[in-house]
């Protein structure tokens, strides 16, 4: 018998055969939620300067916030019970979300329920937004994917307009140039290329300028020995099957080696170009091991010879030249010139200690005498300010993590750090690495002198600016003031502003970096996940990045997934299981972008493979909502 008009879903409740709660219950706590919410908007002074596409972003974002500062894990488990929204993928229409569930809980009892206003953002307008906003900052939606890629380009010197070419062909829709190294020829050269690169494919690219900003790296470090390596090619069981070919030439008067060379070789003088198929140069390498090289070809150029056995070669070794078996003597010893020396490094392991100091110094290795430890290694750093701020029992952390220790000591001119995390057999640390101070109140502008003297330029050649190490809402005001005023002056469209998000103060102030950021008319954020996991911790990245998906989501902004994407594949060749794995994550992002190496074309064509595979499975995905401590920093501080 079917029953009857008037009897609603809740009076059926009772003959439902699996436990649940009273719709009753879930109308009242849904409804406390929708108030909670509301009542955050007024702790919050959204800026009147926000740019009109942003308003209504701004509040919905404001009501996310507001909605994270509840653990509602216990609701979503209840309301999907009912087979009703979870309210997981709330982000991009909160409010709309929870009247639309309002609504449906209502009519459960039978009831007839409207909203008291309209909601800032509805369903389908939020996805708009973000997809308007992505399309504003990194250019019309690519076919067959929604996902950008970006390419981080190669040296001025290692790049071309055929490679930019193919990586257009193969998927790249962006490229990054990094400000950090170069110059504004260098620079301009690559913009160059790849605008030629654009017309010969017929694909647009949009071009991002990294501003370098206050980088904390280690200072100079005493260079190594002027010594280089040569060794043949080798077999498995680690016999020679092909000797390495070395290039000889006058050190004055360098020349270009035959192609087949493995390595090139200065000697002190032009006796070289005398010497005959089938001379022996003899020699006592840096080991005092004794080796040959054995001439194959000479010209007026220089000489090529044959190294069957490993060497190693240093400035000023003496070679003895045979011919027929007899030595041949000239004017003056023949001998190897001047070699580069080889970069040098300070090794540390777990226990040793490394003095970073204020002033400018040479980098050393520790000193030891007979007795031990006669000096610490010692170090400089690029930016001596910082250190006034650290305190003893702060985490120090060097070159992306891979060398972690602890402030022990603070004098006038250095501070002690005692190494706790390195590999067993110790790690190389080398000149102008990163030095990460996660635990230490820095408070450094986000512009340096520098970034600002090549503004004029980024703003007239880039699409889109990128600002590195940003932590205050200050510095985000400051960068738009002064791209505004500059594009006055040139009477030019502004570039849109990516905030790279690398350090743990920029993750606490996410949502207020991102009200000020909102006063742009083109806004993004990044995800340069490589300092962000050393200052956050690696074990912690997997959930923070999570979260600045969540915040930009829910503020229509979209975001670049960066840092050792498909890293193996670009530069090795061969990715790893992770690494395709991670890829596949990072289509959550509105952008991917990979690193330069060797293999950047492969890796390119793979990114852009498996993302269009993977959009047909999954487009962002439910999350659970415990409170979130950031939303808690961003009221406490608002």
């Amino acid at each position: 018998m079917q029953p009857q008009m008037s009897e609603t879903m809740s009076d059926r409740h009772n003959t439902w055969p699996c436990d649940r709660e009273d719709v009753e219950i879930l109308i009242e706590r849904v409804g406390q939620l929708r108030s909670e919410i509301k009542a955050y908007e007024s702790k919050v002074a959204i800026p009147g300067d926000l740019h009109e596409k942003y308003r209504k972003s701004a509040i919905n974002m404001v009501h996310y916030m507001g909605m994270r500062m509840m653990d509602l894990r216990e609701l979503q488990l209840l309301l999907s019970e009912w087979g009703l929204s979870s309210i997981g993928r709330a982000e991009r229409k909160v409010m709309a979300t929870i009247d639309a569930l309002l609504e449906v809980l209502h009519k459960l009892k039978g009831q007839a329920w409207c909203p008291p206003e309209p909601p800032p953002v509805c369903h389908r307008e939020g996805r708009q937004l973000l997809e308007d906003h992505t399309n504003d900052l990194l250019g019309d939606l690519p076919s067959g994917r929604r996902a950008r890629i970006m390419v981080t380009m190669p040296e001025p010197e290692s790049i071309d307009m055929a490679l930019i070419a193919e990586l257009l062909d193969n998927g790249m829709d962006c490229a990054r140039i990094n400000t950090a190294q170069g110059t504004p020829d260098d620079w301009f050269k690559v913009i160059e290329s790849i605008r030629k690169a654009e017309s010969r494919t017929g694909r647009k690219c949009r071009i991002l300028m990294d501003l370098a900003g206050p980088k904390l790296r280690t200072g100079a470090i005493a260079p190594g020995p002027e010594v280089l390596k040569i060794r043949p090619v080798k077999n498995q069981l680690g016999q020679v099957v092909e000797p390495a070919m070395v290039w000889l030439y006058p050190e004055k008067t360098p020349s270009t080696p035959p192609a087949e060379v493995k390595a090139r070789l200065p000697v002190n003088g032009g006796w070289i170009r005398k010497t005959l198929p089938g001379d022996v140069l003899t020699f006592r390498d840096a080991r005092n091991s004794k080796r040959q090289l054995v001439i194959t070809a000479a010209s007026q150029s220089g000489a090529l010879a044959a190294l069957g056995k490993t060497a190693y070669f240093t400035t000023g070794m003496k070679l003895r030249l045979i011919r027929n078996g007899e030595k041949i003597k000239g004017k003056k010893n023949h001998a190897i010139g001047q070699l580069a020396p080889l970069d040098g490094f300070i090794n540390l392991k777990a226990g040793d200690t490394i003095l970073v100091y204020r002033k400018n110094i040479v980098g050393q290795d520790a000193h030891f005498d007979d007795n031990g430890l006669l000096q610490p290694a010692r170090v400089s750093c690029s930016i001596p300010d910082v250190l006034e701020k650290a305190t003893i029992g702060e985490s120090v952390w060097f070159d992306d993590g891979k060398i972690g220790g602890s402030i022990t000591g603070i004098e006038e001119d250095f501070i002690t750090v005692s190494i706790t995390n390195a590999r067993p057999q110790g790690t190389k640390l080398r000149a102008h690495k990163g030095i990460n101070l996660p635990d230490t109140e820095i408070d450094l502008p986000a512009l340096t002198e520098e970034d600002k003297a090549i503004l004029p330029f980024v703003i007239k050649q880039a699409d889109i600016i990128g600002m590195s190490f940003v932590n205050r809402p200050a510095d985000v005001d400051e960068l738009i003031r002064l791209v505004n005023e500059e594009c006055r002056s040139q009477g030019i469209e502004a570039p849109g502003i990516v905030l790279k998000i690398e350090t743990r103060r920029a993750f606490d102030r996410l949502p207020s970096l991102l009200l000020s950021g909102m006063k742009a008319e083109k806004l993004g954020v990044m995800i340069a996940r490589g300092d962000l996991a050393v200052e956050c911790g690696f074990e912690r990245l997997a959930e923070v990045q999570e979260q600045i998906l969540w915040v930009c989501e829910a503020a229509h902004v979209p975001v670049i997934w960066a840092t050792q994407v498909l890293e193996g594949l670009a530069k090795q060749g061969l990715p790893t299981r992770a690494e395709i794995s991670d890829a596949a994550l990072g289509q959550r992002a509105e952008c991917i972008m990979l690193n330069k190496g060797e293999h950047i074309v492969e890796a390119t064509r793979s990114l852009d493979d498996i993302l269009r595979r993977m959009q047909d499975h999954q487009t962002k995905k439910r999350s659970l909502l415990r409170k979130l401590h950031l939303a808690e920093k961003f009221f406490v501080k608002s």
